[in-house]
């Protein structure tokens, strides 16, 4: 809950000065204070603040960002169909959850994503999109889509979280559930979170119109491959295999990994073992070595006598 939002979106909405919303909430202007800082709200007061502003469930900031109530609508009409659209064309076999919006976070995660890419949200809708089709049938509205900058980028971001996402669900989303691993207790668990700044940065995008876009690519890349990397590393330890490289996830491009994800969907890659289970084949039986050499060398009675000649282990290249 951001209660400094719902604060501001209040005085903006009421356009009054905080000691009447102060007066209008039955609390003093101290109070209105703490909370435009982000001192705890309750429910009760909560609920009480988005009737008054006639924001039902959507959330506070997303509002404030779109600039009032009635932008706001329109933003969500728009990225609820651009999310549909996305859902539409989606090859992985996998369902793209966030596209869902079954949280009722898809409006503030995508404008959310639009300014750490450092994209300036305008301040009233573009009128080119106000009238939005019945079906996705509509070539013009394909063509909308195409010609305004927001709809364009918007819905590009949400054709590449269908791809990461869907690689996510075949080769991550277990591994994050697995108890033993205790992922959520670790930076780990933001993987899922930010599943959509992780498609957007795979998305083409100008400079001009994303000012933010190359710290926000390289920032990205950082905290995924920290992430994934607790991921193997964990799981390695586990002894649970991996059906990919994971870290592909990070550098292959969105179809690239839209590509693997739909093959996982359909069995194709059922019989492909990946390189690190025979590395953890290797090392479980190093550490068997490790555990049953001293114990035959102390039944032989040889273990205080016994030299290992390094040179002896080498292969002989001129064998008589």
């Amino acid at each position: 809950m951001d209660s400094d939002a719902l604060i501001h979106l209040a005085l903006n909405t009421l356009s009054c000065p905080q000691k009447e919303l102060a007066a209008l909430l039955g609390v003093s202007p101290t109070q209105i204070s703490k909370w435009k800082k982000g001192e705890h709200m309750s429910q009760e007061m909560e609920d009480k603040i988005r009737a008054i502003t006639q924001i039902g469930d959507r959330d506070a900031r997303f509002v404030l960002w779109c600039g009032s109530i009635e932008t706001a609508i329109k933003w969500e009409r728009l990225i609820h169909y651009l999310a549909e659209l996305a859902r539409y064309g989606d090859e992985t076999g996998y369902d793209t959850e966030p596209l869902n919006d079954d949280l009722g976070l898809l409006c503030w995660n995508t404008f959310y994503t639009l300014k750490e890419m450092g994209v300036d949200i305008p301040k009233g809708f573009p009128e080119e999109l106000e009238i939005i089709p019945d079906s996705h049938d509509d070539d013009a509205w394909e063509l909308d889509i195409d010609e305004n900058p927001y709809s364009s980028l918007i819905y590009a971001i949400y054709k590449s979280l269908t791809d990461v996402y869907g690689f996510y669900a075949a080769y991550v989303s277990d591994l994050m559930f697995d108890e033993d691993l205790d992922l959520y207790s670790t930076p780990a668990e933001n993987i899922e979170p930010c599943l959509m700044l992780l498609a957007a940065s795979k998305v083409d995008v100008e400079e001009r119109f994303a000012e933010n876009i190359q710290k926000f690519r390289r920032q990205t890349i950082k905290d995924y491959e920290e992430w994934l990397t607790i991921v193997k590393n964990r799981a390695f330890r586990a002894g649970i295999p991996l059906r990919a490289e994971l870290l592909d996830m990070v550098y292959g491009s969105h179809d690239e990994i839209g590509h693997e994800a739909e093959a996982e969907s359909l069995g194709i890659n059922t019989s492909r073992i990946h390189p690190d289970i025979y590395m953890n084949e290797l090392l479980v039986g190093m550490r068997i070595i490790h555990q049953v050499l001293p114990a035959i060398l102390n039944k032989l009675g040889i273990e205080e006598e016994f030299q290992l000649d390094p040179s002896e282990l080498q292969l002989n290249r001129n064998p008589r």
